[in-house]
């Protein structure tokens, strides 16, 4: 069974393939996650679960969701990471996790997608995007016919600077960055309560036909860009730059 958290689109679609190149389900884990949801699902195929990269590691609040969720049947586990430049050491912690729930991991396979991070980072022209994805497209075949194959996927080279991401980094970054505190509605917000709708943590609410954020903010850029009028910031970083949803 193939589980996969997505923000912005970069991990569903990476998902949908594989489940179609190896014909296997495909489920979203935007409603567990949001309704915290942790009851027990079976597989009786190889687990895959597919995740955007926050911080060189896979969300915490997906790490948080696999930790109080069985899943029983097969114990065998393979990881896809998404990501615009690097997952770091995420498979140290990854392993971890899955010795903690005596499961077998099979690797942690990075896949270079089109940035989305728009709180920090510029996002790509739609045909930056689809030339990104077009080249990824040969990878994510190539995690497919590993997992089909029953074989892991090969362990990445890493750097110092890799080890540092992953902990001391990601340690700070949290705490520090990952907020609500900056994202505001312009006038250009039309009250349609999308990005309410489309936050996994359930952090948006309406007030008066405006948007509020409240302290519960695990950064995943959906209300920011996949606002229908574009009328959602991110202090003054995101202003005049593209707001990217997967193209394909």
């Amino acid at each position: 069974m193939i589980l996969y958290f997505s923000g912005t689109g970069n991990s569903e679609y990476a998902a949908k393939r594989i489940g179609k190149e190896i014909g296997d389900e495909v489920t979203n884990l935007f409603e567990r996650i949001r309704n915290h949801d942790f009851s027990a699902i079976r597989s009786d195929r190889p687990w895959v679960i597919v995740s955007p990269t926050y911080a060189w590691r896979i969300p915490r609040i997906l790490h948080a969701w696999l930790e109080k969720t069985t899943l029983s049947g097969s114990r065998e586990i393979y990881f896809l990471m998404t990501c615009g430049g690097s997952i770091g050491n995420a498979e140290k912690y990854l392993k971890k996790l899955c010795s903690s729930k005596n499961m077998d991991f099979s690797g942690c396979f990075p896949l270079l997608m089109p940035e989305n991070y728009i709180a920090m980072f510029s996002t790509p022209s739609r045909e930056d995007a689809l030339e990104t994805i077009r080249l990824a497209e040969a990878h994510i075949d190539n995690a497919a016919r590993l997992i089909k194959d029953g074989k892991k996927f090969p362990q990445s080279h890493l750097t110092v600077k890799d080890k540092i991401n992953s902990s001391i980094v990601n340690d700070i970054f949290y705490p520090v960055f990952v907020h609500a505190k900056k994202f505001y509605a312009a006038d250009s917000c039309i009250s349609c309560g999308k990005c309410a709708d489309v936050c996994p943590l359930g952090n948006i609410h309406m007030d008066d036909g405006r948007p509020v954020w409240g302290e519960d903010c695990t950064h995943c850029m959906a209300c920011i860009c996949r606002c229908p009028k574009e009328a959602i910031e991110y202090g003054r970083h995101s202003m005049g730059l593209p707001r990217y949803i997967c193209p394909k």
